[in-house]
């Protein structure tokens, strides 16, 4: 395939990533099928991150979580090497520091401590990205992705409204606000990461010596344990004689009527 079309059809991946793991591997899958082209596609993904919506740019930082973790699998650490080279790159892009990627931060630090864990980055690395990180974190109502405030939240001692950096971040730039057609988006794109998160948290690994485990903490057969079955039986044939006259009285009463 022609290396343009190679761009443009990856570049179209990225834009249409939401939270789907789907869209995450088949972008990921892409960018492994055409490998000879790394360093093409990883400017594809710098580029994406520096001209797109905010919404977007989230998508493609969790989908650098996934990027690495086929890349390993792959044993192709090209693209692993890349992203450690422009991690601060790539933060400043989804999560800019004049305040307007604020509702991205969250995001950042989930990735990053993601990817510490599976060691595609270093703990020191994520350690200074953490303290630039501090600086951005802004309250969500600047980003128009939090509950408005009640009736008592914004006001000072005296009742009276308090003023709030609504419009302008510390540094005076003017914070970039999610219009309500992105923000529902992201809300929805939360949910369903939130859900999948849940279920993995559920899941229950395979133990193949579940069995043998549950054999060797069963205590041996004792007096005892004899003694309980046969009160147990004794019981239940009781229980069942009672039910047995009960019905056959039942029966008797009225076929005599």
């Amino acid at each position: 395939m022609d290396p343009f079309e190679v761009r443009i059809r990856f570049t179209g991946l990225l834009q249409h990533l939401n939270a789907s793991l789907t869209s995450a591997n088949k972008a990921a899958q892409y960018a492994l099928k055409y490998r000879d082209m790394d360093e093409d596609l990883h400017s594809c993904i710098l580029e994406q991150l520096e001209r797109n919506t905010m919404n977007i740019r989230a998508n493609i930082m969790y989908f650098l979580e996934y990027l690495c973790d086929m890349a390993a699998r792959e044993n192709h650490w090209d693209y692993v090497r890349m992203i450690q080279r422009d991690i601060l790159r790539i933060v400043d892009a989804v999560a800019p520091e004049d305040g307007s990627g604020a509702a991205n931060v969250k995001v950042v630090r989930k990735v990053l401590k993601a990817l510490e864990i599976k060691t595609f980055l270093l703990a020191q690395t994520v350690g200074e990205i953490e303290e630039c990180l501090k600086e951005r974190d802004i309250a969500p109502d600047t980003v128009g992705l939090s509950s408005p405030l009640g009736p008592q939240e914004g006001r000072n001692g005296d009742g009276k409204e308090a003023s709030t950096p609504t419009g302008k971040g510390a540094k005076g730039t003017p914070f970039g606000k999610l219009d309500r057609k992105q923000a529902e988006q992201r809300i929805e794109e939360d949910r369903e990461r939130h859900k999948r998160q849940r279920e993995t948290a559920w899941a229950v690994s395979r133990d193949e010596n579940e069995f043998e485990r549950v054999w060797n903490e069963t205590g041996e057969l004792g007096e005892d344990d004899f003694e309980m079955w046969k009160e147990e039986a004794e019981e239940r044939t009781r229980a069942g004689r009672e039910w047995k006259e009960e019905y056959l009285g039942r029966i008797g009463g009225s076929g005599g009527e």
